[in-house]
């Protein structure tokens, strides 16, 4: 049985929601009037930005070191992110439910890279293409601890 509550907060999904929207027509206002073109984006920066994303969102929703953002809207102690529950209710439960969700959170963390890459190009690129450097990071750390981890086993069923 859930401990949520029956109804989901949804005057607070709304709120975030008209946020989302009114950041994005901001940022994409003043993008217009300090006359950025985001038509310049190529496909290797939309895969660029798709690696970054993944790691933006695993980082904010996942990683210890962002765990003091969650705290306050997760049950118990935010820490490691996994099994990390909203509080129920309200804002501070809308809130809960798009910190801990990594797809929830990426859909911001997108909209504020290409934001960043449109409205301050250097910045924006550096921050994007770090963030997406440190994803690939990632992939290849898992990959190398997959293959060892099979290495070591086959080592123990022919040794």
């Amino acid at each position: 049985m859930s401990s949520l509550p029956d109804r989901p907060p949804y005057e607070s999904y709304a709120a975030i929601m008209g946020a989302f929207a009114g950041l994005l027509a901001a940022a994409g206002s003043l993008g217009r009037l300090l006359d950025r073109d985001p038509q310049c984006q190529t496909t290797l920066d939309l895969v660029v930005l798709g690696a970054a994303t993944f790691k933006t969102a695993r980082t904010l929703a996942r990683d210890e070191v962002t765990s003091f953002i969650r705290q306050p809207f997760v049950r118990g102690e935010a820490h490691a992110g996994e099994g990390e529950g909203p509080v129920e209710g309200g804002m501070t439960q809308a809130i809960g439910e798009l910190v801990t969700c990594t797809r929830c959170v990426g859909t911001w963390a997108a909209a504020g890279l290409t934001s960043t890459q449109i409205l301050a190009p250097r910045f924006g690129r550096m921050l994007t293409w770090s963030l997406a450097a440190a994803a690939a990071s990632d992939f290849l750390q898992a990959g190398f601890s997959a293959l060892r981890a099979k290495a070591n086993e086959l080592d123990e069923q022919t040794g």
